[in-house]
């Protein structure tokens, strides 16, 4: 990691950030641990905007971990179709629904979460922190792998290691919020073309736009 980097004091530069967005709701417009675990299987490689679109009638027909695991392909399929990669995660979700069968006994540890089909890290970080346990990861995902680079707390474009990478730098007691809150930042600020630098809460410790005013 370069000087710039190393000399920022990150837990201190990000608290303005974690305080903005703390306990904000993911945008998935979930309403129970549930609906929250089948919508982040479906936004995977698709948009939470399109998620919540196709949402309530699903979950109209399908209320419950009980009446998924009761589901099949043929009855899944209407109201998923148009998510992206439907089939793949058609076969996920009724794997989940059947290992897991009940509602109250969807798993909340990092372990358990990504022991089940179409469930990586990042997706078991979003599940544990709106489900408010205590964190083992940092949620790392696409406005985090191209936010956190730019401000200067990691490297790279894998999220894996943006993760890691934060994990070391930052105190356990940030990792569940802080991944949620760079990414908003990532959805309202930090966007990939034109970031409105002035009204960034993290521009004096941003290398990205030190660097774009030193012309580099």
């Amino acid at each position: 990691m370069d000087l710039f980097n190393e000399q920022t004091d990150w837990a201190t530069a990000l608290k303005p950030l974690i305080a903005k967005y703390k306990n904000k709701q993911h945008p998935l417009e979930y309403k129970n641990l549930y609906q929250l675990l089948v919508m982040v299987v479906l936004s995977a490689q698709d948009s939470d905007a399109h998620i919540n679109k196709i949402a309530p009638n699903l979950f109209q027909a399908f209320p419950n971990m009980k009446s998924l695991a009761q589901a099949d392909e043929k009855s899944l399929l209407p109201y998923i179709e148009e998510v992206r990669f439907h089939g793949n995660k058609i076969k996920w979700l009724l794997e989940i629904a059947e290992s897991i069968k009940q509602d109250k006994n969807i798993p909340v540890t990092m372990k358990e979460l990504t022991a089940l089909k179409g469930i990586g890290r990042k997706s078991a970080n979003v599940i544990m922190r709106e489900a408010g346990v205590p964190a083992e990861g940092i949620m790392a995902d696409l406005h985090v792998v191209r936010v956190a680079p730019r401000l200067g707390i990691a490297k790279g474009k894998d999220a894996d290691k943006i993760e890691k990478e934060m994990m070391e730098v930052l105190p356990k007691s940030m990792w569940s919020e802080v991944g949620m809150a760079i990414s908003f930042l990532g959805r309202e600020t930090c966007r990939p073309s034109n970031p409105k630098h002035s009204e960034c809460l993290m521009n004096s410790v941003c290398e990205f736009y030190k660097n774009k005013k030193s012309g580099n």
